[in-house]
């Protein structure tokens, strides 16, 4: 059963890892490592992967604000890998998922920025003043603008949390689109659903963006980045 197989696997190298960072001797460039042998396991049952725009970073020199869709389990498994080793990365999480089991620990290891996602005033106040503190750390941050995961992206769900953030650390704010369903939602467990290997994997990495103003204008191209690139990957 493909869905058995790549849990099972999944979920030992999670313990594995969380063992290690409980020793203090789980590196970052492991979790990159990692995140490149989980998606290894997802193309050896069939999962089509598509990584496209890494040249984008290249002349990019980090920290920077990267703002995503969010679709499912599985980018935050493995984003840092796509991202690659040069940006250390961050994520602004739910608090819930720092108490985890192992996963949790791993996650808590990369100092995220935890939020409620039950009070938007509190929130905006964690991530602004944290989320600058990890920037001038020279650490990226990663922002799912959506309170939810959902398979299908919905522009009026995106708020601009991202954008602020990268304004006021005055950094580029990084377009990532991606499709990850193969991953599903689990109906007991909901980070551990059903893996469909007809269900490409997609991710589209966008050119940097300034901040200018308000951030309107940019706002409005990270969208649209995310919309174009998704229909590319469903057709």
């Amino acid at each position: 059963m493909i869905t058995l197989r790549v849990h099972t696997s999944v979920v030992k190298k999670i313990i594995l890892s969380a063992i290690k960072t409980k020793k203090g001797k789980y590196t970052y460039e492991e979790l990159v490592i990692d995140g490149l042998k989980i998606l290894d396991i997802m193309r050896n049952v069939g999962c089509k992967i598509s990584i496209k725009g890494t040249e984008n970073l290249k002349k990019l020199k980090p920290p920077c604000v990267f703002i995503a869709n969010h679709m499912s389990t599985l980018e935050t498994l493995v984003l840092p890998a796509v991202i690659g080793k040069d940006f250390r990365v961050t994520f602004v999480v739910k608090n819930s998922l720092l108490k985890y089991p192992f996963f949790g620990k791993i996650l808590s290891a990369l100092n995220p920025i935890p939020v409620t996602r039950k009070n938007p005033k509190e929130d905006y106040r964690v991530v602004m003043t944290e989320g600058l503190k990890r920037l001038q750390e020279g650490i990226s941050v990663i922002v799912f603008p959506q309170a939810t995961r959902e398979v299908v992206f919905d522009s009026t769900k995106f708020n601009t949390l991202g954008i602020k953030l990268a304004k006021r650390a005055n950094v580029a704010a990084v377009p990532i689109a991606l499709r990850t369903d193969a991953w599903g939602v689990g109906k007991i467990f909901k980070d551990f659903g059903k893996i469909d290997p007809s269900k490409p994997i997609c991710f589209f990495i966008g050119k940097p963006l300034y901040i200018e103003d308000k951030g309107v204008r940019e706002h409005l191209e990270i969208i649209q980045f995310i919309e174009n690139s998704l229909k590319k990957c469903y057709n």
